[in-house]
């Protein structure tokens, strides 16, 4: 069974599909990319998954649960976590302060500075630990973000444009952590512009177009898909 079921998802404004019949899953352990141009409605379903926006009609499981209804913050209690597109740290707050929210929000509140502390270590931003987040370079500040959501300690985690202003070397340890954290059993499901790190830690992608899924398959069959190619990758593929 999928972790994250998404079933016929339509959202309509007005006279405007922005989403039409979409259905996608993501498998528990497995990192699960949404790629496609910019307008084609990956932040929009990222809202329907996280309970931001009430879909026109579909339906949304976690762990076969359907959660179409609930709101962001019961949705959580369900282990899902997310980051956006637009930064969304608190940047009056350090980075310890930004994780320290998150961690005490969930289910081991005694342990939260503990776990704060694990988290800042693993994504090597101890060093930035008593830092204000407004003062942070974008890649850095997303990492932040990142660690946020981690400091839930999620079992379904949503990254939107998470290595949006990472450099060479960033991208790379990035990746390393996705690797990592699949591995140890959390769900990923990633929007993410870079196509290099998308083929080369996603197991399984997703492609809208216009609103609507046109591909789904692992990124070998993604990458010679004809109607792919015309869409979205073009001659970069």
């Amino acid at each position: 069974m999928a972790l994250l079921e998404v079933r016929e998802v339509t959202v309509a404004f007005g006279g405007v599909r922005a989403l039409s019949d979409v259905a996608i899953s993501a498998e528990q352990g497995r990192i699960t990319g949404l790629i496609g141009p910019n307008g084609a409605g990956k932040s929009t379903l990222f809202d329907v998954i996280t309970g931001l926006r009430r879909p026109s009609s579909g339906q949304v499981f976690i762990e076969g649960r359907e959660v179409t209804r609930l709101g962001p913050t019961r949705r959580s209690r369900h282990g899902l976590a997310r980051t956006f597109q637009r930064l969304e740290l608190f940047g009056r707050l350090t980075v310890r302060d930004n994780l320290l929210v998150a961690a005490e929000l969930g289910s081991n509140r005694r342990h939260a500075a503990e776990l704060v502390d694990q988290i800042l270590d693993r994504l090597g931003l101890t060093r930035l630990a008593d830092t204000s987040s407004d003062t942070l370079s974008t890649g850095a500040a997303r990492l932040v973000e990142v660690a946020r959501a981690l400091a839930a300690q999620p079992k379904l985690l949503l990254l939107d444009e998470p290595a949006a202003g990472q450099d060479p070397e960033e991208t790379e340890r990035f990746a390393d952590l996705l690797r990592s954290l699949a591995a140890e059993g959390t769900t990923v499901l990633i929007v993410e512009h870079d196509m290099d790190l998308v083929m080369s830690v996603c197991d399984d992608l997703h492609v809208l177009d216009l609103g609507k899924v046109i591909a789904s398959g692992p990124p070998e069959e993604i990458r010679r898909n004809e109607q792919v190619l015309a869409a979205y990758l073009g001659d970069a593929a």
